[in-house]
């Protein structure tokens, strides 16, 4: 790479950030430097993917593109810049992401390529026909000072991209300065007016590949349409609304993309080369979007709640927060509860949107603060003595109006929280710990106060605050629906949920009674040290976790959570000696299949973070079975043996 790559800049005259030198090996090494500005460089922009590129003549899209070096601010004009290659329409300014390529199918487009890098090859992916059937195009090497036109045809409607790397790289393996290089392309259909819709297209700068030990990462900046959260785009829609978001992930890491408050329908996914429209009856309803190198997805939901929420990745350490350009915060010498408070209202950083629902035209907030008749519980967050500033050992202990708090018997998980649909429920959360935190009701449509971001949470008049230490928070809701969700820590989360700070949420049906026997837990959560999770994962809070037992003959209710750290591509398996046997899958995410979707079919499915899932056995022999938990790889991580008797 040039050394024109591997300058950065300043809009402030002093920060401490990262120098890179002309070598690649430097990059990985990160050593620490003062900044002074660079004048006279260009600033690229921030690519809202709003206005579509290129000129429209009847048909044919005609389109210039070049791909160059400018300076780019992914933290706001006055944050810290580095200088990077970005692509640009000729003429024009250089963007991140690259300018939106946007037409109706049936499109011809004519695109011109430049290779404007002093010293870098430039190979291009992704200017190709997209058609049923069509595979991928050559990929476009360019010299530098290398032009090429192209002519590819845009005849399937859906969600695509373009790409390119200095690096010789596949996507998956893509990363450093040149991982900015990428841009949308969205096919809508032919004959339809254009929807009222947004394009986000995920964006990552680190100095190695998502699937590489974290603990070899130093710098991790990840952006939506250009820019890291607290800077990335404040959106703004109305109760009622129909929300359609177009969703690309062009980076070399999994996402798994989480919207608070609500559920959305996912209309479509893609690869990048193809596109696959769901029938509206398959169209899953989810919380929580699994989304791969390369994968695209059409989404749209509907906000019934005014106030402030979030779409972020799930992964912690994606979206906890970081010093400039996704360098690691300096770590104080010990330890306390004004650096909690300090991380806590910093927020997030990295993967976020934030979104304000405004209430109908002419009416007021839907929010409400009154509590009578509410069923009435207690959280109680306690710190072991066997805590250490590394690995804290938190608890979360539950207990109902008039019953002493208690703990699962089960290790570092919460205990459930067992509730009816319908039914006003108040939870008090008690931080007898050191360490500042939140709850957040993950799945549970309810009021914005309640929902756990501190600082976010409410409406800019009334906003929630953090829990301190010693401190307590009324959390209020009445959950709409039966399904299982989870309680968990929305604060250090790398920290706080691997020392406990999880748990699952049943909820009931009207008149139904929780059954213990037939209705189990299969939890996957982190262990204290993240490090060990290169290794294990915990199921029900323990390494060797206790048998579930089965009655032969009898439907069994298997409620599965991933709430680990950096497992977002688990598979969970089900095994009879070494063969898949079946289940029938009921809901996901909390939201009830289909009748048509819920039929037997084999016990192995990929399982994200944050995602839950309810399944359906009937044992018929007496024939132990084991649930496996596998990397994506397919590499054991653990398992728990499920015990059928007469």
């Amino acid at each position: 790479m040039s050394p024109a790559l591997l300058s950065i800049t300043a809009a402030i005259p002093v920060v401490a950030v990262i120098a890179l030198t002309a070598t690649t090996s430097a990059i990985a090494r990160n050593t620490l430097a003062t900044l002074a500005p660079v004048s006279g460089a260009e600033r690229i922009v921030a690519n809202d993917n709003r206005r579509p590129a290129g000129v429209l003549t009847g048909r044919v899209l005609t389109i210039a593109l070049e791909a160059r070096v400018a300076t780019w601010y992914p933290e706001g004009d006055t944050g810290p810049g580095a200088d990077i290659p970005a692509f640009a329409e000729v003429g024009k300014p250089a963007q991140v992401p690259g300018p939106l390529v946007r037409v109706s199918a049936g499109t011809r487009v004519i695109a011109t390529i430049r290779n404007a890098l002093e010293n870098d090859t430039l190979t291009v992916h992704g200017l190709h026909t997209r058609a049923p059937g069509a595979r991928p195009g050559t990929p476009i090497q360019l010299a530098p000072g290398a032009e090429r036109r192209v002519e590819f045809q845009l005849d399937a409607a859906g969600t695509y991209y373009y790409w390119a790397t200095t690096m010789g790289r596949p996507l998956p393996q893509r990363f450093r300065e040149d991982a900015q290089l990428s841009g949308a392309i969205v096919v809508d259909p032919a004959g339809a007016p254009r929807p009222q819709d947004r394009v986000f297209v995920l964006g990552m700068w680190s100095d190695t590949t998502g699937n590489a030990n974290p603990h070899w990462r130093k710098r991790l900046l990840f952006v939506i349409n250009g820019r890291s959260w607290p800077h990335t785009e404040r959106l703004t829609h109305t109760v009622g609304d129909t929300v359609r978001w177009h969703v690309l992930n062009p980076t070399a890491d999994l996402h798994p993309m989480h919207l608070h408050g609500f559920y959305f329908r996912v209309d479509g996914r893609g690869n990048g080369v193809s596109d696959t429209t769901y029938a509206k009856r398959d169209r899953d309803k989810l919380v929580t979007e699994f989304m791969t190198q390369g994968a695209t997805m059409r989404m749209s939901w509907v906000p019934e709640r005014d106030g402030n929420w979030a779409f972020h990745c799930h992964i912690p350490n994606h979206i906890e927060p970081r010093g400039p350009l996704g360098m690691p915060l300096a770590a104080p010498a010990h330890h306390d509860a004004s650096h909690d408070a300090s991380h806590a209202t910093t927020g997030m950083s990295n993967l976020v949107l934030g979104i304000r629902v405004l209430p109908r035209r002419g009416q007021t907030s839907t929010a409400t603060t009154a509590a009578p008749g509410r069923r009435r519980f207690r959280l109680v967050i306690d710190e072991t003595p066997n805590a250490t500033t590394a690995f804290p050992d938190l608890t979360f202990a539950l207990g109902e109006r008039g019953t002493e708090p208690t703990r699962s018997p089960s290790g570092r998980l919460g205990p459930p929280l067992i509730v009816r649909a319908g039914e006003p429920i108040s939870v008090t959360v008690v931080n007898r710990s050191a360490h500042a935190t939140t709850v957040h009701w993950h799945g549970i449509e309810l009021e914005s106060y309640f929902d756990g971001m501190a600082g976010l949470s409410g409406v800019p008049s009334k906003l929630a605050p953090l829990i301190a230490p010693r401190d307590s928070f009324e959390a209020r809701f009445t959950p709409p629906r039966p399904g299982t969700f989870i309680y968990h820590s929305h604060v250090d989360e790398s920290r706080q949920q691997a020392a406990g700070l999880t748990g699952a949420i049943v909820v009931l049906a009207p008149g139904e009674r929780f059954d213990p026997t037939t209705n189990l837990f299969a939890i996957i959560t982190s262990p204290p040290d993240s490090a060990t999770e290169s290794r294990t994962v915990l199921i029900n809070g323990a390494v060797d976790p206790a048998p579930l037992p089965l009655r032969v003959g009898v439907a069994h209710r298997i409620r599965l959570i991933n709430i680990t750290m950096g497992r977002p591509g688990l598979h969970v398996e089900l095994h009879r000696d070494t063969s898949v046997v079946q289940w029938r899958m009921l809901a996901r995410d909390g939201a009830e299949l289909p009748p048509h979707r819920q039929v037997p079919q084999r016990a192995a499915f990929p399982m994200s973070i944050g995602q839950t899932m309810d399944v359906e056995i009937t044992p018929t022999t007496t024939e132990p079975l084991r649930l496996h938990i596998r990397a994506a790889n397919g590499r054991p991580l653990a398992a728990v043996e499920l015990r059928p008797t007469p």
